[in-house]
């Protein structure tokens, strides 16, 4: 069984935020390569959803509502999702472990 990822309009803003920040952290350290390496990240985790969603961490009290951990560097990144049905997963945010919480 194969599920269709998508992404809310939050989610692609949180994309951008984070791109936007790795883009200023890459100029200012000199590793340019750096925000395309974390966007590589996360999209290379998206296919655990495509695959088995299930297996990823519960998030609160809705066991459909989870939360994808994407490891890069010293800490990584949390996507929080909703399994809507057995074919489709919605990505409704995406944040940096070390953000207190999504938005």
């Amino acid at each position: 069984m194969s599920y269709a990822v998508s992404l809310t309009r939050e989610a692609l803003e949180d994309l951008q935020r984070l791109e936007s920040f790795l883009i200023d952290t890459a100029l200012e350290h000199g590793d340019l390569d750096l925000p395309e390496r974390a966007l590589a990240a996360i999209q290379s985790e998206f296919r655990i959803l495509e695959r088995n969603p299930f297996t990823c961490r519960i998030a609160f009290d809705d066991r459909l509502e989870r939360e994808l951990v994407i490891p890069f560097g010293a800490a990584g990144y949390v996507a929080l999702f909703h399994i809507i049905s057995d074919l489709e997963v919605v990505v409704s945010a995406i944040r940096h472990q070390r953000e207190d919480d999504y938005h």
